[in-house]
């Protein structure tokens, strides 16, 4: 089939790259975001997908928006059976979604109907989750309850973060993708409709959200903290000022009030509700990630100091 790609971030890349090689379908474009500042000098920015186009020569449209009359022609001049999304980032008005003949197929890091929306991997680690995995399924107006092509699943490890979890679904989504694109077009694949029951949302995750809560149990803490890993990243405050934190460990040790910090020779320990947790790194203000015991060396925390 003839696609044009729709993606941003490292997790579509792994989709992109396996269309690219498959001797099935051509990639004839790709929508990506706009390039963007980063780093110090604030430079303009390729997303990661449109740098891995740029490699393979394909065009690449940067619209601000989707429903803009410029791109809207553009891309029915393009004339794709599908355009395959993969986190775009962007809202796709009907006009988009009408042009291609199959449509708008895209690969969701949930086992719809559970977790719609922008954050499903951070959900799932957060909820504790067993299983999570990836969809394809059909866009339509309303957010990610469109019918289902199919489903890969995913063990979600105790100790794994968002990052972890989220590389590993950016791989086996992707050869789910192109098994989808490869249904669609010789028809042997028809996508199911969501079912009602089951329905979870998990809205875009922010900074706030991140925050560390000390007065929940020792596994609601280590969840909250590796769903937070690495984007936004979870954090408390201490002695005013924000430290990032890296996961911890629920431990053995003496009762401690929720958020109390004990130095130990080889290890910093917080109390929550229950357990206490071990600290993994600890990022200060102005300062690298470092191990938590570095920190609290540098910092001398004080006997009943705490995490908030």
């Amino acid at each position: 089939m003839r696609l044009v790609f729709a993606g941003t971030p490292e997790p579509a890349v792994p989709s992109l790259r396996a269309l690219l090689e498959s001797d099935r379908h051509e990639v004839a474009a790709v929508v990506t975001r706009p390039d963007a500042p980063a780093g110090r000098g604030r430079r303009l920015v390729r997303s990661p997908v449109g740098a891995l186009a740029d490699e393979y020569g394909i065009e690449v449209l940067t619209p601000p928006r989707a429903g803009e009359p410029g791109f809207l022609a553009r891309l029915a001049e393009l004339a794709p059976d599908a355009c395959p999304v993969v986190a775009y980032g962007g809202m796709l008005p009907q006009p988009a979604l009408d042009i291609p003949r199959h449509g708008w197929i895209n690969l969701h890091f949930s086992l719809l109907p559970a977790w719609r929306g922008a954050a499903p991997v951070q959900a799932a680690i957060g909820a504790g989750d067993e299983i999570t995995g990836a969809s394809t399924f059909r866009i339509v107006r309303e957010l990610d309850a469109g019918p289902v092509y199919g489903v890969v699943t995913e063990k979600i490890q105790s100790t794994d973060t968002a990052g972890e979890l989220l590389d590993r679904l950016a791989v086996s989504g992707a050869g789910l993708l192109v098994s989808t694109m490869d249904g669609i077009e010789d028809g042997s694949l028809r996508a199911v409709p969501q079912h009602a029951d089951g329905v979870s949302y998990a809205p875009k995750v922010t900074v706030a959200d991140a925050r560390a809560d000390f007065t929940v149990p020792a596994v609601a803490v280590d969840r909250h903290v590796r769903a937070m890993t690495p984007e936004p990243g979870a954090w408390a405050e201490f002695r005013g000022e924000r430290v990032k934190l890296g996961p911890v460990t629920p431990a053995e040790g003496p009762a401690l009030a929720p958020g109390e910090l004990l130095v130990e020779r080889k290890r910093v320990l917080a109390g929550t509700a229950t357990a206490p947790v071990r600290l993994g790194d600890v990022q200060a203000p102005g300062r690298k990630r470092m191990a938590a015991t570095d920190w609290a060396r540098g910092t001398r925390i004080e006997q009943g100091e705490r995490l908030t």
